[in-house]
């Protein structure tokens, strides 16, 4: 492998890597603060992604459909959590299993019928569709760096949010002590639903962005929620700056996974998790 070559798949492995964080940190969110086993987190992204296919045919601009697809997944994960999810916060992990379960099967079944079964792919915006040039024959696509920019200031984001904000403050304290911090005067009802439509914001939002470079496609949902659920635990459950360290970890062991040893690919990713947790059982960060 030379050098342009190794540059370009750590370019891939930081862009697949930062995409991951996105989805995975929805789900540490809801999983590690709220207590929700959501094996629908997969079926946002989907969601996100054909939200990109659909609106971008009608408005012919991914990042006009980025803006407005946003506040429509964060609308939608609220009345989710207020329709279905507000329900289970008492309730043992099988009924919770046992619904986001059948959550995957009616986003399918809905999306089967909207849009049917065929692949579909979404145009990198105009503005992005050009490359860096770094060798005579290699380029690199800049809407993927842009990609790994958003990811990184989101990140930035999100632990702005948790650390520095009056928000942040009682979200962490109501993954401690729901009961403490109702009993001080909070709605904890509005604050579970906030975060359960961020999270679902930001897995829709993975998807909307990896549209233009993955195509758009029935089940896409469910590889990423099991890589999302690995980095999840990699990370330690409720993290974010866990699932950010842990989605870099999966995102180079994957892409070079595939590039030094393709046979066994597909282990690569469970070899680290299994080294992670044989090292620390309760993930590489605690909940915070």
């Amino acid at each position: 492998m030379d050098l342009v070559t190794f540059l370009i798949q750590i370019l891939n492995a930081l862009q697949y890597g930062l995409l991951l964080f996105l989805v995975a940190s929805g789900l540490t969110l809801v999983f590690g603060i709220m207590g929700i086993i959501n094996l629908a987190h997969g079926s946002f992204y989907m969601v996100g992604a054909y939200m990109a296919f659909v609106l971008t045919g009608m408005t012919g601009n991914l990042m006009l459909t980025i803006a407005l697809g946003i506040p429509l997944a964060f609308a939608f994960g609220a009345l989710l959590e207020w329709l279905l999810f507000a329900h289970l916060y008492k309730r043992d992990h099988l009924e919770q299993v046992l619904l986001t379960y059948g959550l995957i099967l009616i986003f399918e079944e809905l999306r089967s019928l909207a849009v049917g079964d065929d692949v579909h792919g979404v145009a990198v915006p105009a503005l992005f569709s050009a490359s860096i040039p770094l060798s005579d024959t290699l380029s690199y696509p800049v809407y993927r760096i842009v990609i790994s920019v958003v990811c990184l200031l989101l990140a930035g984001g999100l632990w702005w949010l948790m650390k520095r904000t009056r928000l942040g403050m009682m979200i962490r304290a109501g993954s401690h002590d729901r009961d403490m911090v109702q009993s001080l005067g909070i709605d904890i009802n509005l604050l579970y639903r906030t975060v359960f439509a961020l999270g679902v914001a930001l897995a829709a939002l993975a998807g909307m962005l990896a549209a233009p470079i993955s195509s758009v496609y029935p089940g896409m949902g469910g590889s990423v929620l099991i890589i999302s659920f690995v980095i999840v635990v990699i990370g330690g459950i409720g993290s974010v700056w866990g699932a950010l360290v842990a989605a870099l970890l999966i995102g180079f062991a994957d892409t070079f996974g595939k590039v030094l040893l393709p046979e066994f690919a597909g282990l690569a990713v469970y070899l680290v998790m299994a080294a992670v947790l044989l090292w620390r059982p309760e993930g590489i960060f605690k909940k915070g």
